[in-house]
């Protein structure tokens, strides 16, 4: 299993990089883990577009969810170039009903609908979903494949049952939206030291540091992050990628 950071800014890309969107691979199946602002462009830096199987949205947001509608016009395109050769499908939850009914779109894109707590199947990934606590309804991820697990906590404020859904993990994508002094938490948000006390009650292998603020340092969130935790840290960065 392999999964590699698309985007990682919280709420608007930088220069030529994209927010939330992260690829991955196993064997001929390509998913994407998110589709935020600016992934569609940098995404096409490691895999053909024809050549991903689907998108698993943990929310709605733009910054997770605003390549979705250009991903979609780009079905129409390369149809009638004759390049589409796979079905497609894009994965979300339909506690919002509105955003959840935009996702299939015409014979180009199916869509289905994960629920909380009920194993999904894709290819030979198998994902379990667990709410988190941010302003609209959003999910964590656990993605298992051959005895590897990934979770991508998406967007949240910690809980503690968000810790032990991560127990054990070998590669955590975690938001570090705030330094932390940063009162983030409010705005269903996990700061450094939120993050820090998430890799060690969960007791995870390595932690990604991603959803980065776009002030400061990032070596000192990686810092604040190691006052809590002696595990590996790495900050996400665009191309990064993690064989497990």
């Amino acid at each position: 299993m392999k999964v590699t950071v698309v985007g990682f800014w919280h709420a608007y890309p930088e220069v030529g990089e994209a927010t939330s969107g992260y690829l991955l691979e196993h064997n001929d199946t390509k998913l994407l883990l998110d589709c935020g602002s600016g992934v569609l462009s940098c995404v096409q830096q490691y895999c053909d577009v024809n050549d991903l199987d689907g998108i698993v949205l943990s929310h709605y947001h733009h910054d997770h969810f605003a390549d979705v509608g250009p991903f979609q016009y780009a079905r129409i395109i390369n149809k009638g170039m004759g390049k589409n050769k796979k079905e497609f499908t894009i994965y979300g939850h339909q506690e919002d009903t509105a955003s959840f009914n935009k996702l299939a779109y015409k014979d180009l894109v199916n869509s289905y609908a994960y629920e909380e707590g009920k194993p999904l199947e894709i290819g030979p990934f198998t994902f379990t979903f667990k709410k988190t606590h941010h302003p609209v309804p959003c999910y964590a991820m656990k993605v298992e494949c051959e005895e590897r697990a990934i979770v991508y906590t998406a967007d949240s404020s910690y809980f503690e049952e968000l810790a032990d859904f991560a127990r054990g993990s070998d590669l955590v994508i975690a938001e570090c939206s705030g330094y932390k002094n940063d009162h983030v938490g409010q705005y269903g948000h996990m700061n450094s030291k939120d993050v820090g006390k998430l890799a060690r009650v969960s007791d995870v292998r390595q932690m990604v540091l991603s959803h980065l603020p776009h002030h400061g340092n990032h070596a000192k969130l990686k810092n604040e992050v190691e006052e809590e935790y002696s595990g590996e840290v790495t900050i996400a960065k665009s191309g990064l990628a993690f064989i497990l």
